[in-house]
């Protein structure tokens, strides 16, 4: 089932505040998602940018939780395809045959996994990966780069899945 899409409560502490929007954008990225048939979701609309499909963004969204917590807060080994040489932007290339509801099942997998990281630090922790100057950020800071990250690759999303069948909503 997806996740819910509400608003954080608008009175809170700061890890409340920032999880929680953090949150709705992951579920609007499922939101986005749903009904959607396999044969879509790898459907090219945009002929200038041939990776941007529903399946290229939320195999790219899952990759960038894995790098940003896992591999930069974390220490963890970089062998996610956003590490390698070629081609850019591999982390969206996505074989036709790997249905929908898989990406959204690795995504949100993934999403799990950055959440027990986020639960058992504190935000002033900052990364441990000592390959990439990224990793010297503050959890806090990598929380809200992915809140803006997920946020903005939810609103291609919304336009991509307009353009695919007209489907519309705010969230």
């Amino acid at each position: 089932m997806p996740p819910l899409r509400e608003r954080p409560p608008m009175v809170a502490d700061e890890r409340t505040q920032l999880l929680g929007w953090f949150e709705l954008q992951r579920s609007i990225v499922h939101h986005k998602c749903e009904g959607l048939s396999d044969a879509d979701a790898h459907r090219v609309v945009v002929p200038t940018s041939p990776l941007m499909t529903v399946a290229g963004l939320v195999s790219h969204l899952r990759w960038v939780e894995h790098t940003w917590f896992e591999v930069l807060f974390r220490g963890g080994v970089a062998d996610s395809p956003a590490f390698s040489e070629e081609p850019e932007d591999a982390d969206m290339i996505v074989p036709p045959d790997v249905p929908l509801a898989q990406l959204l099942d690795e995504y949100a997998a993934q999403c799990k996994a950055s959440n027990e990281i986020i639960a058992a630090h504190s935000l002033d922790d900052v990364g441990n990966h000592p390959d990439f100057a990224a990793a010297r950020a503050s959890l806090r800071w990598m929380m809200i780069h992915m809140i803006e990250e997920t946020a903005r690759h939810a609103g291609h999303l919304d336009l991509i899945r307009e353009l695919l069948d007209g489907e519309k909503s705010y969230f």
